[in-house]
């Protein structure tokens, strides 16, 4: 019997790539077969997601797979969360898939909670309040566009749409629907009470699958575009729930950060906790694979040095500005959490401004303003360690580090020191690991989750870092 090869499409904020796989000696085997870069562009006022030119992307990185002879056995597509498109009824989009950090959302909370507080939503659904939500997102539209919202008959979102394009079949993953904040945590299915109160259409809303679903084959179109068939199974669609899938360990207790654009620092529980303790701390309970949650906190992550690195220092690498800032002195901190640092007209002013406003010293250079982002980040990890210890009532023994900033050595170390423990950074990839190790799954290939991670952890290389303590 020949090897088979998994596809993962994983389409981050800044690029996307397709990553093939297959099984070699017990250990999955990764190679990059296409990579293509992704960002927000302004249009009609908005920020929008150029879901055109990403499904272009998506049939381009597929068509290298049939030139290298490579056909996928399957393939499943993961991105970012929360946003969506919306469908007609002749399945046709709906205006623009706007982008997160655009700023139609502003005072969408205060029309949402006149018609449920936000303590009660949080008790319905577990999920963080964060303004970019698509239970805010369908208010902006309801608010602003209502014409679009009474035209659609589907909403689905991004990489659900993108399964949908290849083969023809509507499906919402639940993992992305979770982070709607409009699910139940405990029916694991939509609050259709409350989807109703929000006067949002109940029929635009698709069954949820889990993650190893079929969706199905590719379409003839499709097939003729790419030049083969193979079948569409549904990852974990949201980013973090493929990478948190991938998170190397054996421990039924563990603490991650799942470190890229965002820092997603959490755990795994086997039910929500939707109390009001919880929400008081901001700590959300998004679907994770195999109906675990994903107990965590969305902490800005590295936009922040990816910004400062645009605007200021364009030709150094990541790793260079790692090193740059790790010579540094400069003890100044900003809240990596405050709402200036989400989509500001530049960033590096806007870190300089925050450290001027609280009397600390202002970073000058690339080093000085990486090593207060880098400090920032770390001393928030700390203190959100200490809400998760004292929120579940368990002491993690480390922290492991997955994605791509398990690459950034010098933030790890610092996470060390600042926490007081031991950190496992990778794999790297993690993302496109628990994307398709879901395939794997539901292929036979890995027996479940548990074998699956404890592949991952004879597969790739995981680094060290020591605390003090």
């Amino acid at each position: 019997m020949g090897k088979n090869y998994y596809l993962a499409v994983d389409i981050g904020a800044s690029s996307g790539r397709h990553m093939l796989s297959h099984m070699e000696n017990g250990k999955m085997i990764l190679e990059e077969i296409y990579r293509f870069p992704n960002g927000m562009v302004e249009k009609n006022g908005h920020k929008v997601w150029d879901v055109d030119k990403l499904f272009e992307e998506i049939l381009t990185g597929m068509k290298k797979c049939a030139l290298a002879g490579k056909i996928p056995y399957s393939m499943g597509i993961d991105t970012w969360a929360v946003d969506f498109v919306l469908l007609d009824e002749n399945d046709r989009r709906i205006g623009d898939a706007v982008a997160y950090r655009d700023r139609r959302t502003e005072g969408m909370d205060r029309k949402v909670y006149d018609i449920i507080s936000e303590e009660d939503l949080y008790l319905r659904t577990g999920i963080q309040k964060q303004i970019f939500n698509t239970i805010y997102q369908l208010m902006a539209v309801k608010e602003q566009q209502p014409g679009e919202l009474e035209q659609a008959k589907s909403m689905l979102m991004i990489p659900d749409y993108f399964h949908f394009l290849l083969t023809g079949q509507k499906v919402q993953e639940y993992t992305n629907a979770t982070t709607t904040q409009l699910a139940e945590p405990v029916k694991k299915d939509w609050d259709m009470e409350l989807i109703g109160k929000l006067g949002y259409p109940k029929e635009i809303f698709q069954k949820i699958q889990k993650p190893g679903y079929e969706v199905g084959g590719l379409s003839d179109e499709i097939k003729k575009e790419v030049g083969f068939d193979c079948k569409v199974v549904l990852p974990p669609t949201h980013d973090t729930a493929s990478a948190v899938a991938a998170v190397p360990t054996q421990e039924e207790h563990a603490i991650y950060i799942s470190s890229g654009t965002w820092s997603l620092m959490g755990t795994e529980l086997k039910e929500a906790d939707c109390s009001k303790s919880s929400m008081l701390h901001n700590m959300t309970n998004e679907g994770g694979y195999d109906y675990r949650f994903r107990y965590l906190k969305n902490i800005m992550g590295l936009w922040m040095i990816q910004s400062v690195k645009k605007e200021s220092a364009p030709d150094l690498g990541f790793g260079e500005i790692c090193a740059l800032a790790s010579k540094e002195a400069i003890t100044s901190y900003v809240d990596v959490n405050d709402a200036r640092f989400l989509a500001p007209e530049n960033m590096t002013e806007e870190v300089k401004k925050a450290c001027e406003e609280s009397g600390q010293q202002i970073p000058q250079t690339i080093g000085e303003l990486a090593a207060v982002i880098y400090h920032s980040l770390a001393e928030c990890y700390a203190k959100t360690v200490e809400e998760i210890e004292a929120l579940t009532g368990i002491t993690y023994p480390k922290i492991q580090i997955v994605g791509g900033g398990a690459n950034a050595q010098y933030l790890n170390e610092l996470t060390a020191k600042y926490t007081g423990k031991d950190v496992c950074a990778g794999p790297t990839e993690a993302t496109a690991v628990g994307n398709l190790a879901a395939q794997m799954i539901a292929a036979g290939e890995l027996r479940d989750l548990k074998a699956a991670r404890a592949c991952i952890a004879e597969s790739f290389e995981m680094n060290m870092f020591r605390s003090d303590k």
